[in-house]
C-alpha cells in the first residue's frame, strides 16, 4: 500500500487446515476435457517478483545508499517511493515514512539477504565504503552457508550470504541456478560483485503456524530446512525465510517496519485466492494508487503486512514493466 491507512495494527491469528487441497480450489481453473470425463486443475496466479517496502525518515539518503553504494537500479521513482531492483525478480521499495503504512521507529523485524558467490568481495567492498557491520566475516570450511551482516543508513539489516554445496541446500542450489546473477546498475559497486537471489527473512513466535500459512497461500513446499529457519520459494529469484524469533537476528515483534510484497499481473486472482483462504484483509477490495498500481493488503498470522501489486501501463512504470516482463516465469 502506497499511502497510510488508519487501520489497527494488531496481531492476527489465522486458522488453517492441514489439507492443502482443501485450500486450493480457487482463483483460476484450467479445464481439461476428454470423452466422458472432466478434470479440473487449479492454476496458481503468478508472482513476477518479490518486494519489501522499507520506511525511512530520510528516503533520499537511503536512496543514495542503495543506488550509489549497493549499485541497485531504480526501476520506478514515484518521489515518495523508489522501487529498486536487487536481483532478476527481487526488489525493495524505499518509502518516505510520512506517506507509508509504517513509521521508521517501528521495530525493523526483517533482514534482506543478498545471495551471491562473491561474499568475500562484498565484505571488502562494503568495508572500504565504511558501511557499518554487525560483526566480522569469518569463513569456516564445511558450513552450509557463509556470510556477514551490514547495516543500512537507518538500521535495516542487509545479509550477504553464500549457500554452499551441502545436503541442507540440495534443493535450493539447482533452483537458484535457473536464473542469472545481476551485476551493478551503476554507482561505486565493482562490476564483479553480483546478486543471484534474495531471501527476505521474517521473524516469528510460531514457526509451524507461519510455515503452514505460506505453504498454503503460495502453494509451495519447503526448500531449505535449517531447523529454526525455513526457506520457501516465491518468485524466480525471491525467497521467503521464516525464522524463530528466539534465535534469529531479530525477535518476533508485534509491529514491524516492513511490508512484504508480491508483484503480479494477476491481482484479481490473488485477491480471490486470499479471500477464499480466509486471509485477513486490511483493504476490503482492490485499491487504485494514483493511477499507477492496483493493490490490496492482507495480514499474515503474526501481523506482517502482505501486499500484492499490479503495475499499470502508464507513464513512470515503463522501465519496471519491461523488467517484470523479462523475468516472467
Amino acid at each position: 500500500m502506497w499511502f497510510r491507512l488508519e487501520a489497527p495494527r494488531r496481531r492476527l491469528s489465522v486458522m488453517r487446515t492441514n489439507t492443502r487441497s482443501g485450500l486450493l480450489g480457487l482463483t483460476v481453473l484450467a479445464l481439461a476435457c476428454s470423452p466422458g470425463t472432466q478434470d479440473i486443475e487449479p492454476m496458481m496466479p503468478n508472482i513476477l517478483a518479490t518486494n519489501a517496502f522499507y520506511y525511512y525518515e530520510d528516503v533520499e539518503s537511503a536512496w543514495a545508499f542503495y543506488t550509489e553504494i549497493m549499485g541497485f537500479e531504480t526501476a520506478a521513482d514515484y518521489g515518495f517511493a523508489k522501487i529498486l531492483r536487487v536481483a532478476e525478480a527481487s526488489y525493495i521499495t524505499l518509502v518516505d515514512e510520512a506517506r507509508g503504512m509504517h513509521s521508521s521507529d517501528e521495530p525493523k523485524s526483517v533482514t534482506l539477504a543478498l545471495v551471491t558467490e562473491q561474499v568475500e568481495g562484498w565484505y571488502d567492498y562494503l568495508q572500504s565504503q565504511s558501511v557499518p557491520m554487525r560483526g566480522e566475516f569469518n569463513y569456516r570450511e564445511g558450513r552450509p552457508h557463509d556470510g556477514f551482516v551490514a547495516i543500512d543508513p537507518e538500521g535495516y539489516l542487509i545479509e550477504v550470504e553464500r549457500f554452499n554445496e551441502h545436503a541442507e541446500n540440495i534443493d535450493l542450489l539447482p533452483n537458484m541456478a535457473r536464473s542469472g546473477a545481476l551485476g551493478p546498475a551503476g554507482g561505486l559497486r565493482p562490476s564483479e560483485l553480483e546478486v543471484r537471489a534474495t531471501v527476505l527473512w521474517l521473524y516469528y513466535d510460531d514457526i509451524p503456524g507461519a510455515s503452514a500459512f505460506y505453504e498454503a497461500l503460495l502453494s509451495v513446499d519447503l526448500m531449505v530446512d535449517q531447523g529454526w529457519a525455513k526457506v520457501y520459494p516465491a518468485s524466480n529469484t525471491g525467497y521467503i525465510g521464516l525464522v524463530d524469533g528466539a534465535r534469529g537476528l531479530h525477535q518476533a515483534t508485534e509491529e514491524k517496519a516492513v511490508t512484504v510484497s508480491f508483484f503480479t499481473s494477476e491481482i484479481e486472482s490473488w485477491f480471490y485466492r486470499a479471500k477464499e483462504q480466509a486471509v485477513p484483509l486490511r483493504t476490503p477490495d482492490l485499491t487504485d494508487e494514483s493511477g499507477r498500481v492496483s493493490v490490496f493488503v492482507a495480514y499474515d498470522p503474526e501481523g506482517y503486512f502482505l501486499e500484492w501489486d499490479t503495475f499499470l501501463d502508464v507513464e513512470g512504470n515503463e522501465r519496471l514493466l519491461a523488467l517484470l516482463t523479462s523475468s516472467e516465469p
